[in-house]
């Protein structure tokens, strides 16, 4: 992980409310991008077989569709990181931010839902390593 600004839970937490505007918006995108992909993929599988009828229309469509919903996630990881954030998960707005504990570096653990930051890992141990504060 590269080395960024250091965070207390109450620092952290004062980001919450624009990281929380972030992360809805990120999982949003990423849920209508999946649909996206499968609209696109059956249209590619009807190609692919004899063109189903098909209209190139619906096909840009559907490839507009995708690269604007990617896009639109790239954007909110990209403020997410302006704030000092970084996004694990982005199909669940899962949240971590550099902080010491005990002298060591570990990341404080918030994820889309929670009220606050009551959480934390230490750097290779991911959201299953989970402990409360």
């Amino acid at each position: 992980m590269e080395q960024g600004r250091y965070f207390t839970r109450e620092e952290a937490n004062e980001l919450l409310p624009a990281v929380r505007v972030l992360a809805e918006r990120m999982v949003a995108h990423r849920a209508a991008l999946e649909q996206m992909q499968v609209r696109l993929g059956a249209y590619l599988e009807r190609i692919g077989g004899n063109g189903g009828g098909i209209q190139p229309a619906e096909l840009a469509e559907a490839q507009e569709a995708v690269e604007r919903e990617a896009a639109g996630i790239a954007r909110c990881v990209e403020g997410i990181q302006e704030l000092g954030g970084v996004v694990k998960d982005v199909g669940e707005g899962l949240v971590d931010f550099l902080a010491k504990r005990e002298g060591e570096d570990v990341l404080l653990c918030w994820k889309l839902g929670e009220d606050d930051i009551g959480h934390w890992h230490g750097l290779e141990e991911g959201f299953a390593g989970r402990k409360p504060l």
